[in-house]
């Protein structure tokens, strides 16, 4: 199936920017046939992570034909319950990759394929590599519906261009246009005294500084006096005129008395780099806050390759008796701005109020990593596991551990062991490790079982503990009941649900024969369509099987009567 292309929506030409230079911008055509407007941008600041695409809003729907952006082959297909879901690779002639995510169902022919792959697998969850022989695509060609699978918090389709390094790109820079008129908007500014000796308004800690609007637009801040090195830290987002949204802006630059501090484009990285997201924010005030501050100063564990033109690391070293006119200009992909100056007076001071860390018994060197143990409870942090050297508040008691707060981010995993020996084997088997949430609630954190040791992998600190689950998963038709005639449904539908360590597992068959059922954890359900032709008998003996994650299981049965 092919459609006419909207070439308004592309420019001719190639585009240039302080990273990326000779991007084709006719080449790609945007993938859905509705105005477009976004949910997210390239480069938002996510969870753990930068985002890689654009959200296109699908007007709150499933169901709208995606197509491809340009001629090529499925180079990939991947069917999971939680990231992206339903997820399309196209690989392209010209080197780039596009992708499409969170998709209903795939094109006539790509879900006889992957339903096939499926069923021989006997698993939803699935990911191939076709040859470039197997699945070819023309531009413009339908290849997928939107939807909402995966980890998407509402319908939309998930897009990326990636660069033959499988590195993502900011898909605007191709040329798509969307109407923005709007400059970004700056919520918040803080400084952070850096060196030694450093001081702002005679505190040697973080500061929130006062934003007065100017008439032009821009920001004034409060006058600081200061002395030593000191960073700033921005909390801004944009929003498009289509959407309400508020996304991820597309360069930041700083400067001090007309000589530039640092630069940071939102254009191209790599997913190896993207969990330094945490260096890029001040991941302690927004873990405590629900707010990201981007801090305009590259640390020395720092290797994102979003930053140019840095000078001093981002820097401002004041000096007594000077004064100082730092500036910072946030920019959307569009090229609106807005302006913040902060006034300097450059001012020495004896009483400085200190940075109130804290010295502990548990300190923990970034570049070697330590271990702690006591109570049958022991941690291992790797080397490189935190980004910066640390004293952490540790506690044991009894079968927990307080493992300081969520306040320093972790990069690579550590482990939490728990000595279990003291328990039968019967029931170690319905035991778990569980990270306590903030309102003391146990949640299941994979836990690896070996004899009389537990021990689990985790990026988060916290609270941990031995947690036991007796309760098997819950299991409820939605749209049948046992012996009934359902000759007009064109799906099954059933309800899973565990109130304690989770799901890990289900199987179903209909007369002794598997069939496939989707899960949609966030709704918990489980649906198969009829359309896959696996159920053909008038009378159905269905079979469930539901397993959570410390192995309890529920049985569920029932018959089904189909002409």
């Amino acid at each position: 199936m092919k459609r006419i292309l909207a070439p308004l929506l592309f420019l001719t030409g190639f585009v240039v920017s302080a990273q990326v230079t000779n991007v084709p911008t006719s080449y790609f055509d945007d993938p859905l046939q509705v105005p477009l407007a976004l949910a997210g941008t390239f480069g938002e600041l996510r969870s753990n992570h930068f985002h890689s695409g654009l959200d296109i809003k699908t007007q709150q729907r499933e169901g709208l034909p995606v197509y491809a952006s340009a001629e090529g082959y499925v180079s990939r297909i991947n069917v999971s319950h939680y990231g992206y879901g339903k997820a399309l690779y196209i690989q392209h002639p010209n080197g780039y990759t596009t992708v499409y995510g969170h998709l209903k169902n795939f094109s006539p022919e790509i879900e006889a394929y992957i339903k096939k792959l499926q069923y021989q697998n006997e698993s939803y969850e699935v990911e191939v590599y076709p040859t470039a022989s197997e699945i070819s695509v023309e531009r413009g060609e339908l290849i997928a519906n939107s939807g909402n699978t995966g980890g998407s918090g509402g319908p939309h389709l998930h897009f990326e261009i990636r660069d033959g390094e499988q590195r993502p790109m900011n898909p605007l820079m191709f040329g798509i246009e969307l109407e923005d008129t709007r400059a970004p908007i700056v919520s918040a500014l803080f400084v952070y005294p850096a060196g030694e000796e450093a001081h702002v308004n005679g505190s040697a800690t973080r500061q929130k500084l006062r934003l007065i609007p100017q008439q032009d637009g821009s920001f004034r801040a409060e006058k600081i006096d200061a002395c030593g090195e000191i960073g700033f830290g921005i909390t801004a987002v944009d929003q498009l005129n289509a959407a309400p949204n508020q996304n991820g802006v597309y360069k930041i630059e700083s400067s001090a008395n007309g000589e530039k501090l640092l630069q940071v484009n939102f254009e191209k990285f790599s997913f190896a780099e993207t969990r330094h997201l945490n260096q890029l924010i001040d991941y302690g005030y927004y873990t405590q806050n629900n707010s990201r501050i981007q801090k305009l100063f590259v640390e020395p564990s720092n290797p994102l390759s979003i930053y140019s033109d840095v000078k001093n690391e981002g820097y401002l070293n004041v000096q007594d008796s000077l004064s100082y006119n730092y500036t910072i200009k946030v920019s959307d992909f569009a090229g609106n701005e807005r302006i913040v100056h902060v006034p300097i007076e450059g001012k020495h001071r004896n009483d400085i109020k200190e940075d109130p860390s804290k010295i502990t018994d548990f300190f923990v060197p970034a570049s070697t990593g330590a271990q702690f143990e006591s109570n049958g409870i022991d941690i291992y942090i790797p080397e490189n596991s935190l980004y910066q050297d640390a004293y952490l508040d540790v506690s044991f008691e009894d079968e927990k551990v307080s493992l300081h707060e969520d306040v320093i981010p972790i990069h690579s995993n550590i482990s939490i062991g728990f000595d279990v020996s003291k328990y039968t084997p019967e029931d170690r088997e319905q035991m778990f490790i569980a990270r306590l949430n903030k309102w003391g609630n146990p949640q299941y954190s994979g836990t690896t079982k070996d004899g009389e040791r537990f021990t689990t992998k985790t990026r988060t600190f916290g609270t941990y503990t031995l947690g036991r689950d007796v309760k098997a998963p819950t299991v409820t038709p939605v749209n049948f009941r046992d012996g009934q005639w359902i000759s007009g449904n064109k799906d099954l539908k059933i309800n899973i649900s565990d109130d304690l360590s989770g799901i890990k597992s289900y199987r179903a068959t209909v007369n002794g024969k598997f069939i496939l059922m989707e899960y949609e954890y966030k709704r918990n359900l489980l649906t198969h369509d009829f359309v896959d032709g696996v159920v053909t008998d008038t009378e159905n003996h269905l079979k469930l099987e539901v397993i959570d994650n410390v192995g309890n299981t529920t049985v569920f049965e029932s018959t089904f009567f189909r002409k």
